[in-house]
């Protein structure tokens, strides 16, 4: 069964968006892998906020670094885990998390906690994807060209 034209041509659209890895889709990517993190770690396993940091962010970072390598990064690491790159993920993992924390400990003198966490989740992405994106898992097409 064929889409109608208009429908199949957003399909194809957004298949090309999605292969040539546009940064929008990415960063929602990026965002939902977070979001999934932050839920097992301050929500369901219901510890203090701070502990809930620290566990949530020790277990994410490397389920994060897969997913990210898999998923949302999927081009520009052909999908191939290295310990260098994990090493580097791990890094920037630690500055969003320091940005983070000083976000949420800064904001919950202002506001609820809820609320600060939603600062410092902004905070954290801004710092984490800018990493990801620029550092960890550049693009290595211009390394290509350089070699041939």
């Amino acid at each position: 069964m064929r889409l109608p034209a208009p429908l199949d041509r957003l399909q194809r659209r957004l298949a090309r968006a999605w292969h040539e890895r546009a940064v929008t889709l990415k960063a929602a990517s990026f965002a939902l892998v977070g979001v999934v993190n932050t839920v097992v770690g301050y929500y369901l396993l219901k510890l203090p906020l701070l502990a809930a940091q620290v566990l949530a962010w020790v277990v994410a970072v490397s389920g994060s670094y897969v997913l990210n390598c898999y998923i949302t990064f999927a081009a520009e690491s052909g999908r191939q885990l290295r310990w260098r790159a994990y090493g580097a993920f791990v890094a920037s993992g630690i500055a969003g998390f320091i940005a983070n924390t000083a976000v949420l400990l800064l904001a919950r003198l202002w506001v609820p906690i809820p609320v600060a966490k939603l600062f410092a989740i902004a905070g954290s992405f801004a710092v984490n994807f800018s990493l990801s994106h620029f550092v960890v898992f550049r693009s290595r097409a211009g390394a290509k060209r350089s070699t041939e």
